[in-house]
């Protein structure tokens, strides 16, 4: 009998990019036994959800979760469907091809994983990767350098595409309510590699999902690079959780990579208020403070 898979997804007022989602995980050649769609947003995509072809199970939340809670949330309802498979889902990306999910059990089946990633692509340009890899001691998002090693073992981009056994959340957990967006990802994978549980990417097959292109600022000619979220509000949580994780598991490079780039990056810029911003949210995150919901941080 085959392995039974349910999709874990969230929304956030993407009306458009949840009917694209939808559509394309009712398209997969393997069979999707259903989709659990957690909507936080301020317009429900209740009728997009009952009118889809796609199996779906609509849990509304009044309450903004943000990724972490939202995902958090619609992963144990997809595993309380008892499915042995969870692949995750954002509202904003979907499979490549009709054969994606199929490719990701066959990949996770061949290498005997328990967790297993797709490549992310831009939308309109599938030959560009959303999300670096670091080949070579340099960024790229070069699709087809990437793609030549068929699989990257240990490295991957949570949570978009990830397929999990149901087992893997009862040995790491959820991801953590408290990081709210930008860092849960982080800590789930670093949560697996403590556990001892193996993964990786599969670069012959993808997904879509917007690019974090212009985050990106390299430092030191290229040999050192910081992310630079495109909002205030993104930036908080980004730095602050990065702050956090970074004293949680002893990151002392990621320690000493950030206390060089930051201020190297905003030095070069100019920008006072942003290294300030920066400054507090990061220090914040490290003594483990500055937690709670949006609206505590003046958002």
């Amino acid at each position: 009998m085959p392995e039974s898979v349910a999709v874990a997804a969230v929304t956030f007022d993407r009306p458009d990019d949840v009917k694209t989602l939808l559509g394309a995980l009712a398209a997969q050649s393997a069979g999707i036994s259903s989709v659990a769609l957690v909507d936080s947003g301020k317009s429900p995509v209740k009728d997009i959800a009952e009118s889809s072809a796609a199996n779906v199970n609509y849990v509304r939340s009044k309450t903004n979760l943000g990724g972490a809670g939202g995902f958090s949330l619609a992963i144990l309802t997809a595993m309380a469907s008892g499915a042995d498979w969870i692949w995750i889902m954002d509202d904003d990306a979907h499979p490549e091809d009709p054969g994606c999910l199929q490719a990701l059990i066959d990949g996770a089946n061949e290498r005997g994983l328990d967790v297993i990633l797709p490549l992310v692509v831009a939308p309109g340009k599938p030959d560009t990767l959303s999300f670096h890899f670091r080949i070579d001691g340099r960024l790229t998002h070069d699709r087809a350098e990437v793609a030549k090693a068929g699989f990257i073992p240990g490295v991957g981009h949570f949570f978009n595409g990830a397929l999990i056994r149901r087992d893997v959340f009862f040995r790491v957990g959820l991801p953590d309510l408290k990081l709210f967006i930008r860092g849960d990802e982080t800590d789930f994978m670093i949560r697996l590699r403590k556990a001892g549980i193996p993964f990786g990417t599969l670069t012959t097959v993808a997904l879509s999902h917007p690019a974090a292109w212009s985050e990106v600022r390299e430092i030191l000619g290229g040999r050192l690079h910081v992310l630079v979220p495109d909002t205030e509000f993104k930036r908080f949580f980004f730095y602050r959780n990065r702050g956090h994780l970074t004293r949680k598991y002893k990151r002392v490079r990621s320690l000493a990579a950030d206390a060089v780039g930051y201020p190297v990056h905003f030095a070069r810029t100019r920008d006072l208020r942003g290294f300030r911003s920066w400054l507090r949210a990061y220090a914040g995150g490290f003594r483990g403070s500055m937690f709670g919901p949006p609206s505590d941080h003046g958002f």
